[in-house]
């Protein structure tokens, strides 16, 4: 006769328990020398810079309360045309970019002439500096007088970022697409489903999956990136802080506008950082 009862739930012994207790002790006290090291370092540099002959003029100059009122509300009114550049830059870019790199790694050759064009699209794109395609794109196509061709700054500059990072991310998800097992494929194929077929239910959403961490870090830069289209005459955040300091003769506005973008960037930095550490850890337990 077969037992069938439930096994009962494992218990560590005393020597586990004791094991555990001083992993946790070791990990207090490093969190605690590295957190007083972390302290001390900002404190000596706090008081290097705040004990030079030069403080009272950068203060001034740079940290002035006055000015950073001031600034304050056309500053945020322009971080608003930032975020939305971000926000709908990032969807156009994720879509564009998936496109090019499924056309890199295509196979058929009814689409050579496909694949060329993504590789001449990734490799030139890549190569022009992003500042340079601002300005060509947002002062270049308004002055060509097109008809039906939107002559608006801030639309141009958005297509020049997306274009700019459309090409970086494809490379991300094409070194995804090449990093899935070519055993998944063959192997999708040998239950009936065709290579576009694989490439859709099997290899994307993997190499998706894979990606998502260098993702991230590429839509950090472009909201970064983003206080580039100042640079067409676009009231944006740095246009705003540019105007106020050459009015006001006092750098704060540039204080007050980077704070705008940590305040933004840094969230999103940390959530690549936890998802990296959780795509290893699923890694190393093998569940991918």
């Amino acid at each position: 006769m077969t037992d069938t009862s439930p096994a009962a739930p494992w218990t560590p012994s005393l020597r586990e328990l004791e094991r555990r207790a001083l992993r946790r002790r070791r990990r207090l006290f490093s969190q605690v020398i590295a957190t007083g090291l972390v302290l001390l370092v900002l404190l000596v540099l706090v008081v290097a810079v705040r004990s030079s002959p030069g403080w009272p003029n950068v203060r001034e100059l740079f940290f002035s309360w006055e000015h950073a009122r001031d600034a304050f509300p056309e500053i945020a009114s322009g971080f608003w045309l930032n975020v939305q550049l971000f926000v709908v830059c990032e969807v156009v870019i994720l879509v564009l970019g998936l496109l090019v790199a499924l056309a890199r790694v295509a196979r058929s050759p009814w689409l050579a002439p496909v694949r060329v064009l993504a590789v001449v699209y990734t490799d030139l794109l890549r190569g022009i500096p992003t500042l340079l395609l601002v300005l060509m794109l947002g002062f270049g196509m308004p002055a060509l007088g097109l008809q039906g061709v939107p002559i608006s700054g801030t639309f141009w500059a958005g297509v020049a970022l997306v274009l700019s990072y459309s090409a970086y991310v494809a490379e991300v998800f094409r070194a995804g697409i090449d990093s899935v097992h070519p055993s998944q494929v063959a192997s999708a194929q040998a239950l009936g489903l065709s290579r576009p077929q694989a490439l859709r239910h099997v290899v994307v959403p993997q190499a998706v999956r894979r990606v998502v961490p260098p993702l991230l870090n590429d839509f950090v830069s472009l909201q970064k990136d983003t206080a580039l289209v100042s640079a067409v005459a676009v009231f944006d955040a740095v246009f705003a802080a540019r105007d106020s300091a050459a009015y006001n003769f006092n750098y704060t506005p540039y204080v007050v506008v980077a704070a705008f973008f940590v305040v933004l960037t840094v969230p999103l930095a940390r959530l690549t950082d936890w998802l990296q550490r959780r795509w290893l850890a699923r890694e190393r337990a093998g569940q991918l």
